[in-house]
C-alpha cells in the first residue's frame, strides 16, 4: 500500500457572510495544527462577537482525519456543526477549523433553513480560501564529527534535503526533513554520497564512523 504523505489544507484564515431572514452568519476558516490553536481561534471570535447568540464550529485534524468534532452550540442537534464539518470534507481538507457566528434576526429558520445557512456560510469561507497541498516529512537528527562535516553538508545539499535546524558548537548536528514516502531511498543515497560509493554498496543498516542518524517523533 502506498505511503500517504500529502494532504490538503488552507493557507491562511478567511471569512465570509451569509444572511437569511434577518439572521446574519459570519464564518471564519482557520488553518490549524492542534486543539490549542482551535481554542485560541474560538476565543478570538467570541471576543469579536460577544453579543452573538451562537458560535457553532467543526474541525478535522491529522493526516488520517480521525480527529474531528462538530459542535452545535445551542442550535438544534445536527443543524450546525455537522453541515460545517460536511463542507470541510467536501473540500477534502484536514487541519482546518471553521466557526460560524450567528446573530439571530427574529425569525426562526427551521431545521432545513439552519442546515442550509451553516452549510453555505462554511462553503463561502472555504471558497474564499487558498487550498494548498502539503507534504508530510519525517524528521531526523544527524549528529556527526567535524572531520566529516563537509561530506555531510555536500551530501545534504546535493540531495536537496530540507534542513530544519543546524547546530555547530561543541557537538555538530542537523535536523532534517525527508518526505515520508522517500525516507529509505533518501537515507541510502545520503550514506552513499557521504561514503562516495554507489547506492548498491550501502543499505539501511550501513554504519558510518562519526555519524549517527536518529528519527525524531
Amino acid at each position: 500500500m502506498p505511503i500517504q504523505d500529502t494532504y490538503k489544507t488552507i493557507s491562511s484564515p478567511t471569512t465570509a457572510e451569509f444572511k437569511d431572514r434577518g439572521s446574519k452568519f459570519i464564518a471564519y476558516a482557520f488553518p490549524t495544527k492542534d486543539t490549542t490553536d482551535i481554542e485560541n481561534a474560538l476565543d478570538q471570535v467570541k471576543k469579536e462577537h460577544p453579543k452573538a447568540r451562537h458560535h457553532c464550529y467543526a474541525y478535522r485534524l491529522g493526516l488520517d482525519g480521525n480527529n474531528f468534532r462538530a459542535n452545535d452550540d445551542g442550535e438544534p442537534s445536527g443543524t450546525a456543526g455537522r453541515p460545517i464539518l460536511g463542507q470541510i470534507d467536501s473540500f477534502e481538507l484536514t487541519d482546518v477549523f471553521i466557526v460560524v457566528t450567528r446573530y439571530f434576526g427574529g425569525t426562526l429558520l427551521g431545521t432545513s433553513g439552519l442546515i442550509n445557512a451553516y452549510k453555505l456560510s462554511a462553503q463561502y469561507a472555504l471558497d474564499a480560501s487558498t487550498v494548498e497541498e502539503k507534504i508530510v516529512e519525517d524528521i531526523f537528527k544527524i549528529t556527526f564529527d567535524y572531520s566529516i562535516m563537509s561530506d555531510i553538508m555536500n551530501a545534504v545539499k546535493k540531495l536537496n534535503i530540507n534542513i530544519i535546524e543546524q547546530h555547530f558548537e561543541e557537538t555538530a548536528f542537523l535536523k532534517i526533513g525527508i518526505r515520508r514516502s522517500h525516507v529509505q531511498e533518501q537515507l541510502i543515497k545520503l550514506k552513499a554520497s557521504i561514503l562516495k560509493v554507489s547506492t548498491e554498496q550501502v543499505d539501511k543498516d550501513t554504519k558510518i564512523s562519526g555519524l549517527k542518524i536518529n528519527p525524531i517523533d
